[in-house]
């Protein structure tokens, strides 16, 4: 999950796109499977969300370990995107094919990830019907995605290694699903999988619409905060 630093692999876009692919299916089948548990385990929603925010995390974690030699575990268009921006000038970054390889196998794979999740709980895969769009959430949104971004791109910069990216990013997405509205879902491609789930962890189309353009707005202002906190370092390699 580096951005706009040496690249940690050199693995061939096809490799680098399939583990996009299963890492974020695997996230969102860990946030659906995990809230799906959740609700036949409790009717209490205060431990619901406890529950499915602790496997949330430590997936998460685990996700990011695996397979970050692979891919550098980005799973999310909009720290891909920030990749391709922040590294343009030094020619570090995702180019823009690899960065709409890196997106399309992360929507994929998310669908995916839903499918499974419902699967496994012989659960049938349908729309949601579950609405969370408010101004509450859309502030709340703009809150997780920059802080996701800023953290990233905040430890790559200064070079932290992949297990203390994986601890940090992990432990920061379970806080926030505990100190947003939204529960923080921070991730165009994990917003739109959970679409196809109509359980705990789902959110009903029009609502994914708002929560979208929310991480795309505050992911664009991170990124120039992080500029003036986070200076470049320079780095010779180019991924393409």
């Amino acid at each position: 999950m580096t951005i706009d630093t040496p690249a940690v692999t050199r693995a061939p876009l096809w490799r680098r796109a399939t583990a996009e692919f299963l890492g974020a299916g695997l996230l969102v089948t860990v946030v659906v499977g995990s809230g799906i548990a959740a609700q036949g385990l409790s009717t209490d929603t205060g431990l619901q969300l406890l529950e499915n925010s602790i496997a949330t995390a430590l997936g998460l974690g685990v996700l990011i370990l695996l397979l970050a030699p692979a891919s550098e575990a980005h799973f999310n268009p909009v720290v891909s995107l920030a990749d391709c921006l922040l590294g343009r000038r030094s020619r570090t970054g995702l180019t823009p094919v690899a960065l709409a390889a890196h997106i399309g196998a992360q929507i994929l794979g998310a669908i995916g990830g839903a499918v499974l999740a419902n699967a496994m709980f012989d659960t049938p895969t349908a729309i949601s019907a579950t609405e969370r769009a408010t101004p509450a959430t859309f502030l709340a949104e703009i809150v997780a995605t920059a802080g996701l971004v800023l953290l990233l791109i905040g430890l790559t910069r200064n070079r932290r290694s992949i297990p203390v990216i994986a601890a940090a990013v992990g432990s920061y997405i379970g806080a926030a699903y505990w100190f947003t509205s939204s529960t923080s879902f921070a991730n165009p491609a994990v917003t739109i999988g959970r679409i196809f789930t109509d359980t705990f962890a789902g959110i009903a189309p029009a609502s994914a619409i708002p929560f979208i353009a929310a991480q795309l707005i505050r992911a664009a202002a991170a990124l120039g905060l992080s500029a003036l906190l986070f200076p470049a370092r320079a780095a010779p390699a180019h991924r393409s």
